[in-house]
């Protein structure tokens, strides 16, 4: 199918929506917030589809003057410069119709689950977990999301083992989404007397949050431990068995939580991670067949891939999917750079997927 096929069809749902939403009497309000929602995602994608057109008629009409043997050389000239700039714009639009075009991911719009863990060096690695998770904090921020820690595990000198926290907000699944696997930080640690650089690094996991309604879970497949929480060097924390240990047997998924001193409270929060766990890993078997098609894909979420490089003598930041780096290592661990590496990211990916949907791959 041509893209204006494609196109013509957007306008023609749109003008339908638009007819459905008029007649719709208010007797079924979780339909009429269904086609709501559907007629305001594509008016983004028809008012471009106007603009484009309105171009190209424009353009049509220029040609006119320009093809008529009366017009006066001067308005021949200036018809030419609009022509070459209603040309750019419409190659603009149109490039642009084709990247709201594609599929979409329908997990974007969903809150996340982000799972930070301290991997190899030790302290060091623990201290490089705690500045990642900062920069997602500040990052969040920024965009007014919200963030909640459900679970995590110190060193005791300000570095995480282990955090896992949930970050809800306007399409956060979709900002961080590309964050998964290995983040490397090269830098002298404060430990460190005699200067050198050493490696570690930390493991970020991004999952969708999955709704109830995303997943069923089966109360038979899961098998649920109750015990006592422990603090740091083992003692125990509160003397009734609050935490929780849940095991979802057909996938082998483990989620335990310990913080909330309620057992009730623990369980929730670990079913809200087992959900988020359980979904991505259908997401991930669902995506194995099309990611074996699609070998431009940009990271394949894969949490061993080694993503990332923050070098702190040379303050620059290396993404290795894209060849990219920035020396901007401070404002992106502020979580005001991020961005910068997400849209370019981003960018990548659609354009892999638009190579794949003319049927060139790069």
């Amino acid at each position: 199918m041509s893209l204006d096929e494609k196109l013509d069809r957007v306008v023609q749902r749109h003008a339908q929506l638009s007819d459905m939403l008029a007649q719709t009497d208010g007797s079924d309000p979780q339909e009429y917030i269904r086609l709501s929602k559907e007629y305001s995602e594509l008016n983004q994608v028809v008012e471009a589809v106007l603009a484009q057109r309105g171009a190209l008629d424009q353009i049509g009409d220029l040609e006119e003057i320009i093809g008529d043997g009366e017009t006066d050389a001067e308005i021949k000239e200036l018809a030419e410069v609009e022509i070459a700039e209603l040309r750019a714009r419409a190659s603009e639009l149109e490039q642009a119709l084709k990247i709201m075009l594609l599929p979409k991911d329908e997990a974007d719009a969903k809150n996340a689950i982000l799972e930070i863990r301290a991997g190899t060096g030790g302290d060091e690695a623990a201290l490089f977990a705690a500045n990642l998770f900062r920069m997602y904090q500040r990052y969040a921020e920024a965009k007014g999301w919200k963030v909640e820690v459900m679970t995590s595990s110190g060193t005791g000198i300000g570095g995480y083992k282990e955090i896992v926290s949930s970050i809800s907000g306007k399409d956060v699944f979709s900002r961080l989404k590309y964050e998964s696997g290995v983040h490397r930080v090269q830098r002298v640690p404060e430990t460190e007397s005699s200067g050198r650089i050493h490696t570690s690094a930390s493991t970020v996991a991004v999952l969708p949050e999955a709704e109830e309604i995303d997943i069923d879970i089966a109360e038979s497949d899961l098998r649920i431990d109750t015990y006592r929480a422990s603090g740091p060097g083992g003692q125990s924390v509160n003397t009734t068995d609050s935490a929780v240990r849940i095991t979802h047997a057909p996938t082998g998924i483990v989620v335990t939580q310990q913080d909330e001193k309620s057992q009730h409270k623990n369980r929730a929060k670990a079913m809200r991670v087992l959900r988020a766990r359980i979904y991505e890993h259908e997401r991930q078997q669902a995506d194995a067949e099309r990611a074996e098609s699609r070998r431009s894909q940009v990271g394949s979420g894969d949490r061993s891939e080694r993503i990332r490089t923050y070098n702190y003598p040379q303050g620059r930041v290396t993404d290795h999917r894209i060849n990219l780096t920035l020396h901007k290592l401070e404002r992106i661990l502020d979580g005001e750079g991020l961005d910068e590496l997400v849209d370019a990211l981003t960018t990548e990916e659609q354009a892999a997927q638009l190579s794949e949907d003319d049927g060139t791959h790069g």
